[in-house]
């Protein structure tokens, strides 16, 4: 045995040694390594959503424009602009800012003075304003493109009374929104990593994603974690192309190796969850690369996909499924009823299908149930729920939406490093049946129901429904259209601001902001519709309602 297990070390080493001399060749020929993961451009805005209390007569503040973009000693020239629109969703542009950083592997930030002022030097007066970062780097095919989105308030005073934003018209409530309703909340953290590929790192040691599989901790630490930190819900949703022990593709992998580990994935999250009755444990994939299309989570899928083989040829996964091949991946998840959502996607670029960013496909509506809106740093050590580092994703989102995508919002923290959760306190809400006991089959039976809100604000539950019916659902509809927002807050926070945006499905066209009432009937032109609401709490925390889906017959 000892020496069989030495001939197979040696084999290894040789298969390992013939990858590298191909790949070494294949460089020498001008054809580029490829790039590792989390290696693409990033930009965020922090924006104060209140000014501070010694700026409070001239509502200044200062904003943060925070961009990386990774590389091997690569240059990258970034462009970027950030404009200031209000008051109210559909305000006119009151000031704009942009500029030039380059970076070579590392970030910078860059802060971004406001006086308070509109462009004429008028002072902006009180209400809510949109300010919207858009960064890009690159051309032609690799073109990237990053939009961030976010609210802050202004608010004057007269000399006798203080002017705030006007309040959503909703009445404050503390209550539960359910009590009527034949449904429960459960609070999820739907992307996150483990030791099973680049997460898992203590958090006095992580300085970003993990060498795969070299991290402390796994999934059964990540399940106790979350649940000791409030959560019902965690998905460790390991990058699937990392069961090899590699970000590149490791010559001497055994497909059995990396098989086995899945499964040890998926055993771990069923026992975890048949010994902590309440809580329900996930294991799943996060399925691709970004610099060849973008990542979506599967949630529920009982084989790993992947497209990498070991130095002998033998595929290192239990199905081949071509890297950067959307719609061949839709077809298969449809098939075997897989659900998916797509993780912190671009306005560019991403989830190509004929040629068409975010192309829709039937099958990929039929499996892709989540988009996420917004996200916290995937890298935050922060265990206080205080995490300043966010990004937004609802432009494309909305994207997905006009494209036919019936899908509702998510925010999760795709933790790498051993917070799961506990970075902010943002959370993918989903109303389960409140007769059932939560299980796999009562979430994803929620889910594919799109009974889902995304909330920064786990005290917070927003219910949105259309002529009565809750968000989610598609039906026809005759007549009038009654669109109804309910807010409530445990902790009495309330609904600064409510946008009821609309769209039509496969239009790939705008989606725009249709009223600023929590309660509103309109008679829509014939054919297919959605709507959303998007409530801003008075602390500048947001919460998006799952779209409806009507089909107006005349």
């Amino acid at each position: 045995m000892a020496a069989h297990d030495g001939i197979t070390r040696l084999a290894r080493a040789w298969a390992a040694l013939l990858f590298l001399a191909c790949s070494s060749g294949a460089a020498a020929q001008g054809q580029a390594a490829e790039p590792k993961e989390h290696q693409e451009l990033d930009a965020t805005v922090q924006a104060p959503f209140h000014a501070a209390p010694d700026a409070r007569r001239t509502q200044a503040r200062t904003f943060q424009v925070q961009l990386s973009y990774p590389g091997e000693g690569e240059v990258h020239a970034v462009d970027w602009r950030l404009t200031l629109s209000g008051p109210g969703a559909q305000g006119q542009l009151t000031r704009s800012w942009q500029g030039l950083a380059r970076m070579a592997g590392d970030g910078a930030t860059v802060s971004v003075p406001w006086d308070g002022r509109l462009d004429g030097g008028a002072p902006a007066p009180a209400g809510l304003y949109q300010l919207l970062l858009r960064a890009t780097a690159g051309d032609g095919a690799g073109r990237q493109t990053v939009e961030q989105q976010w609210q802050i308030a202004v608010e004057r005073s007269d000399g006798n009374r203080t002017l705030a934003p006007r309040r959503a018209a909703l009445p404050p409530a503390t209550k539960p929104l359910l009590d009527k309703l034949p449904y429960k909340i459960v609070l999820a953290n739907l992307h996150s990593q483990t030791r099973h590929s680049d997460g898992g790192a203590a958090l006095d040691a992580c300085k970003g994603a993990q060498e795969p599989q070299t991290a402390p901790f796994g999934p059964i630490d990540a399940y106790r974690y979350a649940q000791q930190h409030g959560l019902d819900v965690l998905l460790a949703s390991e990058h699937n192309h990392m069961y090899d022990g590699s970000d590149g593709t490791n010559a001497a992998a055994e497909p059995a190796e990396a098989k086995a580990l899945y499964q040890t994935g998926l055993a771990e999250a069923a026992a975890y969850t048949a010994d902590n009755p309440g809580f329900l444990a996930l294991y799943g994939m996060e399925w691709g690369v970004i610099n060849k299309g973008g990542h979506l989570n599967i949630l529920n899928s009982d084989l790993l996909l992947g497209w990498e083989r070991n130095g002998k040829g033998e595929l290192l996964a239990d199905l081949d499924t071509p890297k950067g091949d959307y719609a061949a991946l839709y077809g298969l998840m449809r098939e075997r009823g897989w659900l998916g959502q797509f993780n912190h996607p671009a306005v560019s670029g991403q989830f190509t299908v004929a040629g068409q960013p975010l192309g829709y496909t039937p099958d990929g509506d039929a499996a892709m149930v989540l988009c996420e809106v917004m996200n916290t740093s995937a890298f935050s050590t922060n265990e206080q729920e205080t995490e300043p580092r966010r990004s937004n994703y609802e432009a494309a989102c909305n994207r997905a939406l006009s494209a036919g995508y019936h899908v509702a919002f998510s925010t999760n923290q795709d933790n790498h490093c051993a917070n799961w959760g506990a970075a902010y306190g943002n959370r993918t809400a989903i109303l389960v049946r409140a007769d059932a006991p939560l299980s796999r089959d009562s979430l994803f039976e929620a889910l594919r129901a799109r009974r889902v809100f995304a909330t920064m604000d786990k005290h917070a539950q927003l219910i949105f429904t259309a002529n009565g019916r809750m968000m989610g659902e598609r039906f026809d509809n005759r007549g009038p259209l009654s669109l109804t927002v309910r807010h409530s807050h445990s902790q009495g926070r309330q609904a600064a601001s409510i946008v009821l945006f609309q769209g039509v499905p496969g239009s790939n066209g705008s989606v725009t902001p249709l009223s600023d009432q929590a309660q509103i009937t309109i008679t829509p032109s014939p054919g297919p519709h959605f709507y959303y609401a998007r409530v801003t709490q008075d602390d500048g925390n947001i919460a998006w309602s799952a779209p409806v889906w009507i089909n107006q017959v005349p």
